[in-house]
């Protein structure tokens, strides 16, 4: 496989979305579209080594294909990174930063015949909110879209008012949202129980795991035990 160039985006526009977390939008201004598969990811170039290996940091894109030349990152801060300490401290609107991709093939089928369960924990949303707003507004036949949202605590629910909305909006889509460290009005606990659940009514599904490696490692043990075969889980690890 042919690796990809590099090309250069501006970052136009940053937002937080919680406690150290921000939103990046950035532009490319030699594209007319930006053009991806909702599930892939951009390594971005920063200027924090001498080493060029020791610079790239590949972040999933958590917007969608819309025709624009614009893609959204959603990062949270790691204090001992050098990386996003970059980010958060020395980028800002205007900065030009060399990125390459799209890439990856943590990607939906071109045929959505199954449930689907989409489970992540932390900035693991990114890949979903792209994948669950491309089917949707792009009026794509699918079946029933479960997505199991986990982190600590109610400020920590990345785009929560927005997948509110959509899931009020669309029938077939279903939001369960589930802190592990606060009592709320909504789910409490880890996302295991709930997808656990969920599936339990529905024999043929497929599953999307994106977070932290222990979640994701006990997410397969688990699926395996339900009686679902390995072809059904797919997964992007983050950390």
């Amino acid at each position: 496989m042919s690796v990809l160039p590099w090309h250069e985006a501006t970052l136009v526009r940053i937002e937080p979305a919680a406690p150290k977390t921000l939103r990046y939008w950035f532009e490319v201004p030699g594209l007319a579209s930006f053009d991806f598969k909702p599930g892939q990811f951009v390594t971005l170039d920063l200027p924090i080594h001498e080493k060029p290996n020791k610079r790239w940091r590949s972040y999933s894109i958590a917007s969608w294909p819309d025709g624009s030349n614009r893609f959204e990152l959603v990062i949270v801060r790691n204090d001992e990174g050098a990386g996003t300490t970059y980010l958060f401290e020395e980028a800002a609107v205007g900065s030009v930063i060399p990125y390459r991709g799209p890439q990856g093939v943590f990607v939906l089928p071109e045929v959505l015949d199954q449930e689907l369960f989409l489970v992540c924990t932390g900035t693991g949303i990114a890949p979903f909110r792209s994948m669950i707003h491309h089917i949707l507004k792009s009026g794509i036949l699918h079946r029933n879209i479960y997505l199991v949202f986990g982190t600590r605590v109610q400020t920590n629910l990345l785009y929560h008012e927005e997948l509110t909305a959509l899931a009020a909006a669309f029938p077939s889509f279903h939001y369960h949202p589930v802190l592990s460290r606060e009592s709320w009005e909504g789910e409490t606990g880890y996302v295991h129980a709930v997808y656990e659940r969920l599936a339990a009514r529905h024999p043929q599904a497929a599953f999307y795991l994106c977070g932290w490696k222990e979640m994701i490692r006990e997410a397969r043990e688990r699926i395996e035990k339900l009686g679902y075969p390995r072809s059904a889980l797919h997964q992007e690890v983050y950390g």
